[in-house]
């Protein structure tokens, strides 16, 4: 049997990225200001990643002798197509799948979107896999005719899966070489999940309500990163698990395996700050661990607790980012903009925080319900927005107690150029531990600062139409 693997590139405008961004359903930067379109231009060379899901699937099919092919969105001769669902660009996806199926394939969808919108979906396929696809995929490849709304239990031995082929799923360009400013290199790298879930209780994160947590031995990771080593010379590898370091003893135990196997290798992962300390730190960065990201959201330790999150003491904070800036190890923090206890003053608060903080990069986004997240069920009754393509992260969806659809805009667009535009990012970035010039530089940070809290005055009192 022919299987056509489909993860559909984005036709339309922005940077676009599925897979496991928020837990799969997606998000869409459509750049609405210098700031952001530079990021949306680095977003596009180094965070090209393959899909991690649809290489595990082509692994399987491939085990029980199928021919897989892939696809980026060009229409592909094949007897099966399996597409990989988004939230942010479902409409493009059924547009693939329709052509699919003129051509006479059987097509199904895959991933959280088909799993929790299938409605979206039903009327441009032939079947709908729902929950995590490994079991069904099997079963396909096994023989069984796949139909309607189709069942897919999550797998509890997750070593039993074989691992990724990305030979039969990447694209032509390779990785290149990383560069002083970023750990990743140009092209991606390979993304590897060690553990599936999330054990936290986030009200707005869907990395939970697909499938419960659950984690890969030591040995079986080893092995994987160990398959890497031998298909390419020092290989990225990005950890794409929510929370890489939930446990310390295994992460200890991972770089006692990455180095007692002599693996030559970089890689980095996302975690929370309170499952981090130094001498972890230091005993990841022995074993190639050169970046993370993690969450701060809000600087107020209420709004998180309402949302369902564990706050981090701030000394904590400051004291892992300390650390991994004499280590080396690069930072990218993530906050969200529109909780519901937010108003004007608590949303610069978050951003002033974020600039004192000092991460490397820092990624800030707009509060999102997603379908299937107890705070989708929270905020149904406020929901502005009918079209679920602009649940991209990016923009306001649901009508805000304290804000207005303009100011949660503009609030976004001050929080990336108060982090980008000043001369401690440039320092930040470049590594720069002098005193003195710490100093000089910090003077140079108050008078930018100043000027775009005067040019930030002059843009919000310009009529705006939300």
């Amino acid at each position: 049997m022919r299987v056509v693997l489909a993860d559909v590139r984005s036709s339309s405008g922005g940077w676009v990225s599925k897979d496991t961004v928020v837990g799969g359903y997606g998000s869409r930067l459509e750049p609405f200001s210098r700031v952001t379109r530079v990021i949306s231009f680095l977003k596009q060379h180094y965070h090209n990643v393959p899909s991690v899901h649809m290489a595990y699937l082509a692994a399987i099919l491939a085990q029980w002798g199928h021919e897989v092919r892939w696809s980026r969105g060009e229409v592909v001769e094949g007897d099966v197509a399996l597409v990989l669902s988004s939230l942010v660009d479902y409409r493009n996806e059924t547009a693939w799948a329709d052509a699919m199926r003129a051509r006479g394939a059987r097509v199904g969808f895959v991933g959280i979107t088909a799993s929790k919108l299938p409605e979206l979906f039903r009327d441009h396929a032939d079947f709908l896999i729902n929950g995590e696809p490994e079991s069904a995929v099997q079963r396909l490849a096994q023989g069984e005719v796949l139909s309607g709304v189709v069942a897919s239990e999550p797998i509890a031995d997750l070593d039993s899966l074989p691992f990724p082929r990305w030979d039969l799923i990447r694209d032509e360009r390779r990785p290149g070489r990383a560069s002083r400013w970023s750990s990743r290199p140009i092209g991606g790298g390979f993304p590897l999940l060690a553990s599936r879930g999330c054990p936290e209780f986030c009200t707005y994160c869907p990395h939970r309500i697909l499938a419960g947590y659950r984690a890969r031995s030591i040995a079986n990771i080893a092995d994987e990163l160990e398959q890497l080593c031998e298909r390419q010379r020092q290989p990225y590898v990005i950890f794409r698990d929510p929370l890489f370091t939930e446990q310390r003893d295994r992460m200890l135990e991972l770089c006692d395996a990455i180095q007692a196997r002599g693996l030559s290798l970089t890689f980095e992962a996302e975690t929370r700050l309170d499952r981090l300390d130094p001498e972890l730190l230091d005993r990841l960065y022995a074993a190639g661990f050169r970046a993370m990201s993690f969450g701060v959201e809000s600087v107020s330790p209420a709004t998180l607790k309402r949302s369902g999150r564990r706050p981090i003491p701030e000394t904590h904070q400051r004291a892992i980012m300390e650390h991994c800036r004499k280590r080396g190890i690069f930072t990218a923090a993530f906050y969200v903009l529109g909780f519901l206890q937010d108003d004007w003053q608590s949303v610069a608060a978050t951003i002033d925080y974020a600039v004192d903080l000092g991460s490397t990069f820092a990624q800030f986004k707009i509060l999102t319900p997603y379908p299937g997240t107890p705070m989708f069920k929270q905020l149904q009754p406020l929901l502005s927005e009918t079209d679920w393509q602009k649940f991209d992260g990016f923009t306001p969806t649901f009508r805000h107690p304290n804000l207005s659809d303009r100011e949660l805009r503009f609030l976004l667009g001050a929080a990336y150029t108060r982090f980008y535009m000043r001369p401690s990012y440039v320092a930040n970035l470049l590594k720069v531990q002098n005193a003195s010039v710490r100093r000089w530089v910090g003077r140079l940070d108050r008078k930018v600062l100043d000027r775009h809290a005067r040019q930030e005055t002059v843009d919000m009192s310009r009529p705006v139409t939300c």
